[in-house]
This record gives structure tokens, C-alpha cells and sequence, in this order.
């Protein structure tokens, strides 16, 4: 299904962590890193993300975890998705309580995945004296856990148990949104 954001992957330089909860498996690492190069030749600069986050923040929506940028397959949750000096660090809980969400935590404890791609919108951009597009600003929608990153430095750095606080009411929410998204694209 076209979506109509774009995607970048990342497959983290310090590894993709995962440990096992009551809830689910903790996972962690950058989903996006400033001033590196990705395949297509893009660069995401410093800031690139704060408008959306604080946006998200206000409106009280979340940073959605899908499996390779499916809308209708989301795994996980998101607790927290920041901007740091180096990038867009995230952390967040594969569902064990959704096949996918274990499936995918088991592929991530085998090493099989360790990638993260963004799924987002370009608001701003600029070309670079070296031709490379430079995202000066992003709306992110999404964060996945991808095969094939584009950005090889971007991955899972950290496997954990969950915290067992997991509500029904965010599971039901997230399902409501992938059907809205899927409903009008």
C-alpha cells in the first residue's frame, strides 16, 4: 500500500539490543543519524526532527513501530524517540502478545534484523554543493524494524525485558490508526 512518505533506513553502528518482559522485549538504538550519508545520497541534519516531536508531544500522538513500514502490521511501541547530538534515538516494546512483535524479536535476538528505517514526510530540504539532498526538516511518522537498511549505521543497539505496564487501550489505539491510515492512505 502507497503511503505516499518517504523512508530512510538505518542499521545501527552499536548494535540492536533486545531483552525479554512480561510485556514484550525492550529494544533500542538510532533510527536516524545527523550528517552521514545515507544509499540514496541524503543527508538529515541536526534539528531535523524537533518540530514533529514536539508536535507529537502536544497532540499526544505517538512515533508508530511497524515491521518493514507496513501500516498494517504495527509490533511495538515507542516510549521514547529522541534527538540527541548524534541522531533520532529510539526506545520502545516489541509486543509479545502480537505474532509479529514475537517474530520479530526473535529475528532481532538471532541477529537476523538489526535494521531501523524512518518512514516520514519531507518538509524542508536543500541541495548540498555536493549534490546530496540536505533534510533540514522531516515529519516522522514512523520508525521500523527493516531487512535492509539504507543507512547501514543505523540499528538496534539494545534488547531488554519490558516494563509489564502495557495498556489494552494503546494496542486498540494503534489498530484504529493503522485502519484509518489504510481507509484514506
Amino acid at each position: 500500500m502507497e503511503t505516499g512518505l518517504e523512508h530512510k533506513f538505518c542499521r545501527p553502528d552499536v548494535g540492536l539490543n533486545l531483552t525479554e518482559g512480561s510485556t514484550g522485549f525492550v529494544i533500542e538504538g538510532y533510527a536516524s543519524l545527523f550528517d552521514a550519508p545515507d544509499q540514496g545520497g541524503d543527508v538529515v541534519a541536526r534539528g531535523a526532527y524537533a518540530r514533529s516531536l514536539k508536535a507529537m508531544a502536544a497532540e499526544g500522538r505517538r512515533v508508530r513501530m511497524l515491521w518493514q513500514h507496513n501500516p498494517a502490521q504495527p509490533i511495538g511501541i515507542w516510549d521514547e524517540v529522541t534527538e540527541d547530538a548524534r541522531g533520532l534515538r529510539v526506545k520502545g516494546r516489541l509486543l509479545d502478545s502480537v505474532a509479529q512483535g514475537r517474530e520479530a524479536a526473535a529475528l532481532v535476538a538471532a541477529g537476523a534484523i538489526e535494521g531501523l528505517s524512518i518512514g516520514y514526510r519531507t518538509i524542508r530540504a536543500q541541495k548540498t554543493d555536493a549534490g546530496q539532498r540536505l533534510l533540514t526538516e522531516l515529519d516522522l511518522w514512523e520508525v521500523s524494524l527493516v531487512t535492509f537498511p539504507m543507512l547501514p549505521s543505523a540499528k538496534v543497539a539494545a534488547k531488554t525485558a519490558a516494563p509489564p505496564d502495557l495498556a489494552l487501550q494503546e494496542l486498540a489505539a494503534l489498530f484504529n490508526e493503522a485502519s484509518v491510515v489504510l481507509r484514506h492512505g
